[in-house]
């Protein structure tokens, strides 16, 4: 056989049920959960910050991250919301590599799928609670959702997910802001027939059930760059490229336009200084065209406490130093928090 099965795993009802979220940290959930989708809807004039590191890899590298990513909020909140991100699952270009704190805890020990469910429920209940902030996570394995889906605030479907049908099903069933990020060819229209299937309801077989969703509301767009058939970067945050997005929008007669760029990947190729000229560049656009300004809601952007990247089990281990994409350090993300609450 080609499968070996090796294992069953709990459901996520069970894991929940060992592990639960309390009543309170519930209602807190719930008042974060609105800040964001009366940003996406524009019931709300604040500006979104997505940020955090590539892969939440160390959880108290992580809870330091978001502690100081805190005191900057309490600064900024009268006109940002800061998200951190807490990307427990991390989509691999050739299936290589370590894929995030779901496959291994430990990124230097094999890999272990039950401690990985845990400590990734584990990690977005503490962090909610201790620093009560909208939480963000990909959505890279549509039937691991239910794992997390009552502690998420903002979850983002992946360029290489996007056009898949059980991603854009299950979106639509989600009820807090989901981005739809465009795929790897940059396709426009791709990424919004997605947003389209997520904002209506389906039918269809999830985790062994018959499933009907009533649709996302709060789906919308991110751009991430793209790559060409030579395997370029190109990117797609340029005031050109937004008021494309903007007409296209339109025409789809959607609910609630809304779109979040995403700083780094395909439109920095993954140079992670080209964020902060890229978010100024962003931030100049939505002063230049109202159009804009109405539909950019926020920026992502990777950061964590130490700049640049290194590579897993590296001889001397630097604590808060990303082991996948290389991310702006605390002092620069920082500095540009700052920068974008006086432009936003």
């Amino acid at each position: 056989m080609s499968f070996s099965l090796t294992k069953k795993l709990p459901t996520p009802a069970e894991i929940k049920e060992l592990y639960p979220v309390s009543p309170e940290l519930s209602k807190l959930k719930e008042k974060l959960d609105t800040e964001l989708t009366d940003i996406i809807s524009g019931r709300s004039d604040k500006f979104m910050v997505i940020i955090g590191p590539c892969s939440a890899d160390n959880a108290d590298a992580v809870y330091e991250y978001i502690s100081r990513l805190k005191r900057v909020q309490e600064k900024v909140a009268d006109r940002l919301v800061l998200v951190p991100r807490i990307y427990t699952n991390k989509p691999r270009t050739t299936g290589m590599g370590y894929k995030g704190m779901l496959h291994q805890p430990d990124p230097e020990k094999a890999p272990d799928l039950l401690h990985g469910i845990i400590a990734i429920r584990k990690v977005h209940m503490h962090a909610l609670k201790t620093f009560e902030m909208p939480i963000a996570d990909e959505m890279l394995y549509p039937e691991n959702f239910r794992y997390l889906s009552d502690v998420l605030s903002y979850v983002a479907v992946g360029a290489r997910s996007v056009e898949d049908q059980q991603h854009r099903l299950v979106a639509s069933g989600i009820d807090v802001a989901t981005g739809m990020k465009n795929p790897t060819s940059g396709d426009f229209s791709v990424m919004l027939n997605s947003i389209t299937a997520a904002q209506h309801g389906h039918n269809f077989i999830y985790r062994g059930w018959d499933t009907t969703t009533s649709g996302n509301p709060y789906a919308h767009a991110i751009l991430r760059g793209a790559v060409n058939k030579h395997g370029q970067s190109q990117p797609n945050y340029h005031y050109e490229d937004l008021k494309l997005l903007y007409n296209m929008y339109m025409e789809k007669n959607l609910k609630n336009p809304a779109c979040i760029v995403d700083c780094n990947h395909s439109n920095s190729n993954k140079q992670y200084m080209e964020q902060i000229r890229i978010t100024q560049e962003v931030m100049h656009s939505r002063k230049h065209s109202r159009e804009i300004h109405d539909l950019i809601k926020g920026l992502m952007i990777e950061s964590y406490l130490v700049e640049g990247n290194q590579p897993v089990g590296a001889e001397h281990h630097v604590y808060g130093k990303s082991i996948t994409d290389p991310c702006l350090g605390w002092e620069d993300s920082e500095r540009l928090i700052y920068e974008i609450a006086e432009k936003a």
